[in-house]
């Protein structure tokens, strides 16, 4: 019988379960104006707000939205940073009951995981379908190797997340009513559509898009018995030597989605490709030989040259921006574009040397 947990909610308002959460919260922010608020009054606030999770009095504020386009049009939800606090603190206490359930290849919003590593993992799996690119049989094109890929994105996720199913997994490990009421509360603020949805930007919203989504891992993993599958939040690829069988699965996924999570495949993004054409993943085009950037991720550091050029960032702003783009963009073939970035800032700023390239 799986373990379940009961009487977590005492915990969440806990002296020390608050002031890990804060601390969590206020990391790299602590020059905002509403963590500068809270701190100015941190013992009350905190105190307050653990007699409010205590009393069940809690309520959390209307959340700020605004709209992102990077490149695709989002609806990001900003919590207020005493809620944000709270969201920590329910995490500190349940995150490694369901994380120790997930698979290996779950990549997306845990410690030790992330883009960098599910590349590495679909490296490794385009050289096992491959066999190691020795089934090469075009001598004119050095990609092409032989293998298929079942590349998914799930229709609209977080908007479609069924609140009943959800509600119904969590109550799987938790027997606490009260920790239950709580996540609800936090999972319908500023809700559109009645019983469905999730608050896209909350941590509460990325830790549970992983819990939802870890029922179909487990379908893929041990039912279908796919081996060469990584998902990265709602993003998921499957490699296979067969077309065949990818499209049989792909079937099978359609109607386990369906049935199970309500939700659905984007159709028109879910395809299966030859590994010849390369796997559209986590910001890079993967082949066998060697990984693109994609141009959406060229696109980003040149539109903050751009606003620097304008004034609308620092200097600052757009070195934090390069660097965090030139970390991400050496795990490309990128040498060359690198070092023409490089040159083109130096060319703004002549005076400031900048290590990179």
């Amino acid at each position: 019988m799986a373990k379940t947990y009961k009487r977590l909610y005492e915990k969440i308002y806990r002296s020390n379960n608050l002031l890990l959460a804060w601390k969590k919260a206020r990391k790299g922010k602590t020059k905002r104006k509403d963590v500068k608020l809270f701190q100015e009054n941190i013992i009350e606030n905190l105190e307050r707000l653990q007699k409010d999770l205590e009393n069940g009095t809690y309520t959390p504020l209307p959340l700020e939205t605004f709209i992102l386009r990077d490149p695709k049009t989002r609806k990001i939800s900003k919590a207020d940073f005493r809620d944000r606090i709270v969201h920590h603190a329910i995490i500190n206490l349940i995150g490694t009951i369901f994380e120790k359930r997930f698979i290996y290849d779950s990549c997306a919003n845990q410690i030790g995981k992330g883009g960098l590593f599910a590349i590495k993992r679909i490296y490794k799996y385009i050289k096992k379908v491959s066999k190691n690119g020795a089934l090469v049989s075009n001598s004119f094109d050095n990609n092409y190797v032989k293998g298929f890929c079942f590349k998914a994105d799930v229709r609209h996720y977080f908007h479609e997340v069924n609140h009943e199913v959800l509600m119904n997994i969590l109550k799987g490990k938790i027997k606490d009513e009260r920790l239950i009421n709580l996540m609800k509360k936090i999972l319908i603020n500023g809700q559109v559509d009645a019983g469905k949805g999730m608050p896209l930007g909350n941590l509460t919203s990325q830790f549970l898009a992983n819990v939802y989504l870890n029922k179909l891992d487990y379908f893929v993993k041990h039912e279908l018995r796919a081996k060469y599958y990584i998902r990265y939040v709602d993003d998921f690829v499957i490699l296979h030597s067969s077309k065949e069988q990818l499209r049989i699965w792909k079937k099978q996924i359609d109607k386990f989605l369906d049935e199970k999570l309500k939700i659905e495949l984007h159709q028109e993004k879910s395809k299966i490709i030859p590994l010849s054409r390369g796997i559209d993943f986590v910001g890079f085009k993967n082949f066998y030989y060697h990984n693109q950037l994609r141009k959406r991720n060229c696109k980003k550091i040149i539109s903050k040259i751009k606003k620097y050029e304008k004034k609308q960032i620092s200097y600052e702003q757009l070195i934090g921006s390069f660097n965090g783009w030139n970390a991400y963009a050496k795990w490309a073939n990128s040498y060359k574009l690198r070092k023409k970035v490089v040159s083109h800032i130096n060319q703004i700023r002549q005076s400031v040397y900048i290590e990179g390239g």
